[in-house]
């Protein structure tokens, strides 16, 4: 009996088949999912011993074969089976209020313990245990905002990581162009402010007059957690092309004055938030005053990457928005990119409205700016704008090809951090504040809100 089906109209069947097998996958992920936590009971069922080695592998191994789906049901679980029973926390607390003995003490500490750092610190102790910790942060980061219910994971997770990774067990190391490829590749992969293109651009920025600093896990050694590049000139620079250009020529370093920071980088998201930076960036100072004894400036020669985000935003805000929306016009048109006298005819307005945004936006209490915050925080004092300093597509997309220079004075560091962290004021030359100040003035007033007309 032939189909009833046209011949011109395609079966279902195909589709169905499809809906079965996505039906699978979700039912094979929960499984393995299930498979995974009970692995994580019968890792804390266990004193440490041999056995446990086998079982935090096979959690890991486990953790690692999950998809998507499948990770969301494993924290699901954890959240659920892992954490402190309310019920079982209020009771004992209500023990202990009516009698504050030994043994209600006892009891509440034991309520209140998290069986997850337990699990982490087990973890942790496997051998590749910091790394599968680390990646397991990153997966939490990426889904807590769908899924409140990790954030308890999340807390007990980036509390174990930060003393897994505290600053006394990292280990600082200088790259250079003997260091094993694996890790270079792995820089070469992880820059985030400045492509490395190729090997041979990888080599002219581990040259006499550049140098290259990372920090390294004992547990972790062959991957960098953050990186910094530097190049040695006379001066401070404030043009980007020539540090990344391969061709430039090698200055002698004994004849440099200056250090310029202009790439720091961090390799793992699921260290977000730790102070990396922090620690690379005193270090980095330390070495380089202790190798060159010449050198007489600690500088950064920074992008802005929210600049353009909030300059796009910003009209919307005001109740004269002509100006600042001529402004970003003439950005948008190409001509200026490679035309010095039509870039000239904005300069001026660009560079006030870069100098404010730099000062006076705000992200809550903070400067908006994520690069700003971080050298504004380790002490550092705002020098210089640099107009058509980084031309690069990321340059222009970020700022309109605007860098900023920071600059690292070793006797006013502490003094800086305090004034920063008590009461937020920035430390900038007076010729940044002045163009602050107009940049202030082309922005005029902000839109009045409309009040509601009561009945």
């Amino acid at each position: 009996m032939g189909s009833h089906l046209p011949a011109d109209r395609p079966s279902r069947l195909p589709y169905k088949t499809e809906r079965v097998s996505a039906a699978e996958r979700a039912t094979d992920e929960a499984a393995a999912a299930r498979q995974t936590v009970a692995r994580c009971l019968d890792l804390l069922s266990d004193h440490p011993s041999p056995g446990a080695a086998r079982l935090a592998n096979d959690v890991m191994a486990g953790y690692t074969s999950l998809a998507a789906t499948g990770r969301a049901a494993f924290f699901d679980s954890l959240a659920r089976e892992f954490t402190s029973d309310p019920l079982v926390l209020l009771h004992a607390a209500e023990s202990y209020i009516r009698c504050p003995d030994e043994a209600t003490q006892t009891g509440l500490k034991r309520a209140s313990e998290s069986r997850l750092q337990e699990l982490f610190h087990r973890l942790n102790a496997s051998r590749g245990g910091a790394a599968f910790l680390v990646h397991m942060r990153e997966h939490l980061l990426q889904g807590l905002r769908d899924h409140p219910s990790w954030q308890v994971l999340e807390d007990d997770l980036a509390q174990v990581l930060r003393a897994v990774f505290n600053r006394s067990l990292l280990v600082f190391e200088q790259i250079d162009w003997e260091t094993p490829a694996p890790v270079l590749e792995k820089l070469m992969q992880y820059e985030a402010v400045h492509a490395i293109r190729d090997w041979r651009d990888m080599r002219r920025r581990l040259e006499a007059d550049r140098r290259c600093y990372a920090l390294f896990h004992p547990a972790w050694a062959d991957e960098p957690l953050i990186f910094a590049e530097v190049a040695l000139t006379v001066g401070i620079g404030s043009q980007v092309g020539p540090i990344l250009d391969p061709d430039s020529p090698v200055v002698d370093p004994d004849g440099c004055n200056a250090a310029i920071l202009y790439s720091i980088s961090n390799c793992q998201p699921g260290l977000r938030g730790y102070s990396l930076g922090n620690d690379l960036i005193g270090r980095v100072t330390d070495d380089l005053l202790a190798r060159l004894p010449r050198l007489r400036t600690i500088a950064t020669l920074s992008p802005i990457p929210g600049f353009r985000r909030w300059l796009s935003g910003l009209a919307s805000t005001l109740e004269n928005p002509s100006c600042v929306a001529q402004v970003q016009a003439a950005a948008k048109r190409g001509d200026w990119c490679s035309d010095p006298a039509a870039a000239a005819k904005f300069e001026h307005h660009l560079m006030a409205l870069g100098a404010h945004y730099l000062l006076h936006a705000r992200s809550g209490s903070e400067p908006a700016d994520p690069v700003a915050r971080f050298h504004l925080s380790n002490g550092a004092r705002l020098r210089r704008l640099n107009w058509r300093s980084d031309m690069t597509a990321a340059g222009l997309e970020r700022s309109f090809g605007l860098t900023a220079n920071y600059v690292y004075y070793p006797t006013n560091l502490s003094r800086n951090w305090h004034t920063y962290h008590e009461s937020g004021r920035i430390n900038a030359t007076r010729q940044l504040e002045r163009l602050a100040r107009e940049g202030a003035d082309l922005c005029g007033p902000p839109r009045r809100k409309e009040l509601p007309i009561s009945a």
